[in-house]
């Protein structure tokens, strides 16, 4: 049967002098059981600020004049990384009144001023809230009002959605602007010190709040203390991936995602490494960066790996020596067409937002293709049936998870009862264990559709596609497809005078692009006279889905 939580203890007299995050927390008795003993020089200290850990401690470890940030035109040493933290810290404070604990919307591209500014808000004690620049107003004021955040920090280019959030959320107040012709963050920077006292923050003060998109399209933000970012590189990355001073780290998820966050800033930096920023990482784009700029570590989805696999015979890759996946499922053949191709095993892993990042995982010689791998040292996994009980060997049932980092959604304490049970993370995942220990993935046991990396709630789409009045009635699952996993499919009942055909599938397409994320929109369009529904009206997606897959 399921245990009993054992909720952990604040370890130190929070930081923060605005509470909203910690006074939303979960209650302590559904937090999970938190397993500090694969991390116990963390578990020892009362106090930790990441940022310094990240930085400071790095350069005062003699990494100082070693690069930090490259990409075409700039290198950033972890000195001058520091001191660009430290300006942007001292502005939030100086200029927009930051106080330890207030939230900061981060919204840019993977560029150097974003990652100093990710760096800057948590030296001055904030609480990062990273965006993706695909997100619109809508997507983005919800976000603002979810986690009642008045400051936002945005690349110039990333604007205008802003903007238009701003107008919608009475919480978001004050923009500074950076990048573009004289960026204000820029300005305001130069008149401020490039020293910067960091906040003496408690290990368990709320570092990041990141947002993840729930089956209902609202969203749900999972908060992640100080200790939680260094815990997790000093598990999957200190014992699977274990990387090297000298590695250059490459990628194509947002910072945002927390998969693009532990592959750009948490391994990378808690070793003195360095990562190749891209602001665009299509497959060819990140093949040509890793060739021109010898990258050595790869963090992208399966999708990406399959897609590169057949062009990677045309570029230079001698230096690669690394790569990991994430964010849905490695096919076996896509493992071994990479493998083929460049003679790298790939490294997969489970991780989810809840849990900051990967805990199930294997690399080298433990790899077995088309197993996701072991619990990640640290780590512990199971899995159970639906009363709770641990299943033998072979057996089908729910991914169960405990660890040093944990689910804490904000202000939800529904979801929190639903991804907590009884001291353990229960992922939605669906997997069986085999004998020696390696987790074998079978299917998501809920309605989020999971494409190319990317997790997309149907009914949001739902919700954005009956507002075009052509709409009638509509349903939305995720479809089989050989190349991203699953695409986006759409059935639709249109209402009388509007007809069926490509022009009418553009429409939507163009209709969905313009209100939610571009990766969100249905790239299939069925039109039908009736959706399947019970007795009651409940729309029955389950028998889409079963159609789709010719069961």
């Amino acid at each position: 049967m399921l245990e009993t939580a054992s909720p952990a203890t604040h370890a130190a007299p929070t930081a923060h002098v605005d509470t909203f995050a910690r006074d939303h927390l979960p209650p302590p008795e559904l937090w999970p059981a938190m397993e500090l003993s694969g991390v116990p020089h963390l578990a020892a200290r009362a106090y930790v600020n990441a940022a310094e850990e990240f930085l400071d401690a790095m350069a005062a470890a003699g990494h100082a004049d070693r690069p930090a940030l490259v990409a075409p035109g700039v290198r950033w040493t972890y000195a001058e990384l520091t001191e660009q933290a430290n300006r942007i810290a001292g502005v939030l404070v100086r200029d927009m009144g930051l106080v330890p604990g207030e939230r900061v919307l981060l919204r840019g591209y993977n560029g150097p001023m974003t990652f100093a500014a990710w760096f800057g808000v948590l030296k001055a004690g904030g609480i990062v809230v990273a965006t993706m620049p695909l997100l619109r107003a809508r997507e983005l004021s919800a976000i603002a009002d979810k986690a009642r955040i008045r400051l936002a920090l945005c690349d110039a280019r990333l604007a205008d959605e802003l903007r238009t959030a701003a107008q919608a959320s009475p919480t978001l107040q004050r923009t500074l602007l950076f990048g573009g012709d004289g960026g204000e963050l820029e300005r305001a920077m130069r008149d401020v010190s490039g020293d910067f006292v960091n906040v003496r923050t408690s290990a368990e003060d709320v570092a990041i709040i990141a947002f993840t998109s729930g089956t209902t399209g609202q969203p749900k933000g999972t908060m992640h203390f100080h200790r939680d970012l260094l815990a997790s590189a000093d598990t999957f990355s200190a014992h699977v991936l274990r990387p090297e001073p000298d590695d250059l780290f490459c990628g194509s998820p947002p910072l945002a995602f927390t998969f693009g966050l532990g592959g750009y800033v948490l391994f990378p930096m808690r070793v003195g490494a360095a990562t190749l920023m891209l602001e665009q990482a299509s497959p060819p784009q990140l093949l040509q960066g890793m060739q021109d700029f010898r990258a050595t570590v790869c963090f992208t989805a399966p999708t990406a790996y399959r897609a590169m696999a057949s062009a990677a015979k045309d570029y230079d890759l001698s230096a690669l020596r690394k790569c990991v996946s994430a964010g849905e499922p490695l096919p076996a053949a896509t493992f071994e067409a990479w493998r083929q191709a460049t003679g790298i095993r790939i490294i997969d892993g489970i991780g989810s937002t809840e849990m900051l990042h990967i805990f199930i995982s294997s690399a080298g010689d433990d790899i077995r293709a088309g197993s996701t791998g072991r619990a990640v040292p640290g780590y512990r996994a199971r899995v159970v049936d639906d009363a709770g009980n641990e299943v033998e060997p072979g057996k089908m049932g729910r991914l169960m998870v405990q660890g040093p980092t944990g689910c804490r959604y904000l202000d939800d304490p529904q979801r929190q009862q639903t991804y907590v049970q009884g001291g353990w993370n229960v992922t939605g995942d669906t997997y069986v264990m085999d004998e020696d220990g390696y987790f074998w993935y079978k299917a998501r046991n809920d309605d989020m559709i999971i494409s190319s990396g990317y997790n997309i709630a149907g009914p949001e789409v739902e919700n954005c596609l009956l507002e075009h009045p052509a709409v009638l009635e509509c349903a939305v699952i995720g479809a089989p497809d050989p190349e991203r996993g699953h695409v986006v499919k759409a059935f639709v009942v249109l209402r009388d005078g509007w007809h069926p055909g490509e022009e009418m599938v553009k429409a939507l397409q163009d209709h969905a692009k313009a209100c939610i994320a571009p990766y969100k929109y249905p790239r299939r369009v069925d039109f039908v006279d009736a959706l399947p529904r019970t007795q009651t009206g409940k729309l029955q997606r389950f028998r889409l889905r079963q159609q789709e897959a010719g069961g």
